[in-house]
């Protein structure tokens, strides 16, 4: 197994390239503001062959390079439909303006080819099997993607801005809510392995096991207890 992340743009957002092994297609996670030139790093030094470009939610950080990204190597973008509407209006998705000169350096709109996520799919994409969780709480439309374990790698989610080392994603900007991210964090995370690697939106990787034991809220909803600003939340 081949993933392939790194940091990109104003806001640090981890874009990430999973694929089988190196020389092979691959899927693109969250190309957020300025990632293009990052994939296309990744795409030439690991010889792979984009095949979709797959979004945790419509957040500008995690989309703005969907547009150039998928008209690169012709490929669709897969979105949850609840967050479709952020790729062409960014500011409505933030509830404020996101400044005029970042505004300039992004191409906002949709790429020729979207295709919609329901919760409880099964993505069969470059030869890999992803499943697919609705995690609202950040905005109405996040979802998370899973990978079984492999035979040289263990159980992997991307999780977004749901889950963070130490922390989770921000619920204070339109469509955040905070007991749907404590249903989500409940629903999706707590059935989870503790070998299982977290591969967030932003941040270090972590994993489930190191955040049942250490991430406040996560804590609080493994022990059934309401919501408290016991650490500082992320993501845009």
């Amino acid at each position: 197994m081949l993933i392939a992340g790194f940091p990109a743009g104003a806001w640090g957002t981890n874009c990430y390239l999973v694929a089988p092994a190196a020389g092979e297609e691959c899927v693109i996670i969250d190309p957020g503001h300025q990632a293009a030139p990052g994939v296309a790093e990744a795409v030439a030094k690991h010889r792979l062959k984009p095949v979709a470009v797959i979004l945790t939610h419509g957040h500008i950080d995690h989309v703005a390079s969907v547009v150039p990204v998928c008209g690169a190597h012709g490929v669709p973008a897969w979105i949850h439909p609840a967050d479709r509407y952020m790729m062409s209006d960014p500011e409505k998705a933030v509830g404020r303006s996101i400044g005029m000169p970042l505004m300039g350096e992004l191409t906002v709109g949709e790429p020729d080819d979207v295709r919609e996520l329901t919760d409880g799919a099964a993505l069969e994409l470059a030869g890999l099997r992803l499943s697919v969780a609705h995690a609202p709480g950040h905005t109405k439309g996040s979802v998370t993607f899973g990978m079984p374990e492999a035979a040289d790698v263990p159980p992997v989610m991307f999780s977004g801005d749901l889950l963070f080392a130490g922390s989770i994603g921000r619920t204070d900007l339109p469509g955040g809510d905070m007991a749907e991210m404590l249903d989500s964090l409940a629903r999706v995370c707590l059935p989870l392995d503790d070998s299982t690697v977290v591969l967030s939106g932003h941040g270090p990787q972590t994993t489930i096991g190191r955040e049942r034991a250490t991430n406040p809220y996560l804590r609080q909803v493994a022990d059934g207890q309401g919501a408290a600003d016991q650490a500082p939340r992320r993501g845009m």
